[in-house]
C-alpha cells in the first residue's frame, strides 16, 4: 500500500519513514508523488491542521495520506508560539529568526518549561482516518547548543538526557521526540486495526 506524506520536509520524511516503513510498501513525499499542493493551515489546533492536510492529499491522490502539524509550546508565553511555530518571527520557515525571537521573549524569565506537540492524521482513500498526538517535555535553554536537527532543536533542552534535541543523534531523537511519540501511538492504533 502506498502512503503519501503531506510534506516535502526532508527531516520529517526520514523520521516518518524510519517508523512507518514496515506498514506501507511505498512512502512518498508530495514531490516524489508528483503532487504540488499547498494546504491553507487555518485550523485552531495542531490536529485540525493535520487532518485538513491529510484529507486534501488523500482526496487528490486516491492514496493513504499522512500529515502532521507540530510546534513548540512555551509555558511562560501562554503556549506560544504553538501553531505559529514555523512563522513565529513573521517569515515562514526562518528558523534562526524564530529562535532569536524566542530568546528575546524569554529574557529574564526563570520558568522556561516547554513542550513540543505533534498531531498526526492518517486519512485513507475511503475517508476513514486515524489520529494520534505526542508531547515531548523539556525547557528552553538560554543559548543554542548542538548542530543536529532543525527548528527550535538547538534551544530545546531535555534535563533527563542532559542535552538539547540538536545534540542528540537521529536515533536518540526518533526514540523520544513528539513526532516519534505520536507515530508510536499511531502504530499502536494501526496494530489494533483502527
Amino acid at each position: 500500500m502506498k502512503l503519501i506524506i503531506a510534506s516535502n520536509n526532508a527531516h520529517k520524511l526520514v523520521e516518518i519513514k524510519a517508523i512507518l516503513g514496515d506498514y506501507f510498501g511505498e512512502i512518498l513525499s508530495l514531490r516524489e508523488a508528483g503532487i504540488e499542493h499547498e494546504t491553507v493551515e487555518d485550523g485552531e489546533t495542531f490536529l485540525a491542521n493535520a487532518e485538513k492536510k491529510a484529507r486534501e492529499i488523500a482526496e487528490l491522490s486516491g492514496c493513504c495520506a499522512l500529515a502532521d502539524d507540530s510546534g513548540l509550546c512555551v509555558d511562560a508565553l501562554g503556549g506560544a508560539p504553538g501553531i505559529y511555530s514555523a512563522r513565529f518571527a513573521g517569515e515562514h520557515g526562518n528558523d534562526a529568526a524564530n529562535r532569536r525571537l524566542l530568546l528575546e521573549r524569554l529574557q529574564g524569565v526563570t520558568d522556561r518549561g516547554a513542550h513540543f506537540t505533534c498531531a498526526i492524521a492518517l486519512v485513507r482513500p475511503d475517508g476513514s482516518e486515524v489520529t494520534a498526538e505526542g508531547k515531548f517535555y523539556g525547557e528552553i535553554g538560554t543559548e543554542e547548543r548542538g548542530s543536529n536537527g532543525f527548528g527550535y532543536d538547538s534551544l530545546f533542552y531535555v534535563p533527563e538526557l542532559g542535552m538539547t534535541n540538536a545534540e542528540m543523534t537521529s536515533e536518540q531523537k526518533n526514540a523520544v521526540s513528539h513526532r516519534a511519540l505520536a507515530l508510536k501511538e499511531l502504530v499502536e492504533k494501526l496494530d489494533r486495526g483502527e
